[in-house]
């Protein structure tokens, strides 16, 4: 049995990764870093071109119709070169929307977020950090949406976002209604910005499915999260190790120093087996709807963990450097505060995943 990726898939994340390379250098990749735009929209507009915003949104709609495995290998090559962008939210807001909207709400925004026409984004937190749709308290009346969510990927600049709801449902708010403001949030992350939503009786179109979908939705966050982590963390041991064959003390490189070489050592072993944590959760999601949600739970808790003790070690290794904002370890080191904690801490997915265990 082969448990590899087929050569599509590889062939995926291979593009994905030659366009960075030629596209987001890590000279570009600080300009976006320490810019205040919300994004860079040429950058994603290259991402839109190689279709990546319509992976899993049906090709009747314009998209390739794909499974959430090859969107989370995506993930996985964007958090290696720690990209910067609106990826994670307009894949989320394609996912609600494949998976809970009607055929019309399909028809209206589905060819227009794979095709980058609009971007759309999620709001799911409550203020009190509540992410489980069971949390969701704003209610929808007459049409109309009173909520105060934050925590939104590029809320300011999304089209269209998918809010929770009340009841654990999702609705529609366009971007630019009457009603609909936004405050920048200055996390730390900078390569995915926040922003705090407010709505004040603004209009929004409930998902027909989406009570169904709402649970759905924040699995395949997960699984993002869990693969963008995988790749962070590779690439932060890579770093390291690199860093070790360059840097000399006492004139010799500090690869010599056995004391690194252990470290360098528990990084890889760390991270690697990691590997088919992320690719079973994605691949549940699909196919085995009986264990994705504990399977995303514990992949997302496990790897954003390991990321973080990852990005540790790799500003130790690189000594002085790491700890600067010029250097480049602290970019994935930031990215990886942000992958531990949206949609949930470790802490939090681990008792969720004993809990549907039965334990």
């Amino acid at each position: 049995m082969d448990f590899g990726l087929s050569e599509e898939q590889a062939l995926l994340q291979h593009t994905v990764e030659q366009f960075l390379e030629k596209e987001c250098p890590p000279s570009r990749l600080h300009e976006i870093f320490d810019g205040d735009a919300p994004y860079d929209t040429d950058l994603w507009r290259g991402m839109t071109e190689l279709g990546l915003a319509g992976l899993v949104v049906p090709e009747v709609h314009g998209g390739a119709g794909l499974e959430l495995i090859d969107l989370a290998l995506v993930a996985e090559t964007l958090g290696r070169a720690a990209a910067p962008g609106p990826f994670l939210g307009n894949a989320l807001a394609t996912v609600a929307l494949a998976l809970g909207g009607s055929e019309t709400q399909q028809k209206s925004w589905l060819p227009k977020l794979a095709g980058g026409e609009a971007l759309g984004s999620v709001a799911l937190a409550e203020p009190d950090g509540g992410w489980e749709p069971d949390a969701w308290s704003a209610a929808v009346e007459g049409g109309r949406l009173s909520a105060t969510k934050p925590y939104v990927p590029n809320g300011a600049s999304a089209d269209l976002l998918v809010v929770g709801t009340a009841g654990g449902g999702l609705a529609l708010v366009e971007g630019r209604a009457a009603g609909v403001t936004t405050k920048p949030i200055d996390a730390a992350d900078r390569t995915r910005r926040l922003d705090e939503l407010t709505l004040e009786a603004a209009p929004c179109e409930p998902l027909e499915n989406g009570a169904a979908a709402a649970p759905r939705v924040r699995d395949a966050g997960l699984c993002l999260l869990a693969a963008d982590a995988f790749g962070g963390a590779s690439k932060c041991v890579e770093m390291s190790v690199e860093y070790a064959k360059t840097r000399e003390q006492f004139g010799v490189t500090i690869g010599h120093f056995q004391a690194l070489k252990h470290q360098l050592a528990n990084m890889a072993t760390e991270i690697e087996p990691a590997r088919g944590l992320y690719w079973y959760a994605a691949h549940a999601f699909d196919a085995l709807p009986e264990e994705a949600e504990r399977a995303a739970a514990l992949a997302k808790a496990h790897i954003t963990d390991r990321f973080m003790q990852i990005g540790r070690d790799a500003v130790e290794a690189h000594g002085g450097i790491g700890f600067t904002w010029e250097g480049d370890v602290q970019i994935w080191f930031k990215r990886a505060m942000f992958d531990r904690a949206f949609l949930g801490t470790p802490a939090h997915l681990r008792a969720r995943a004993a809990a549907l265990a039965g334990w």
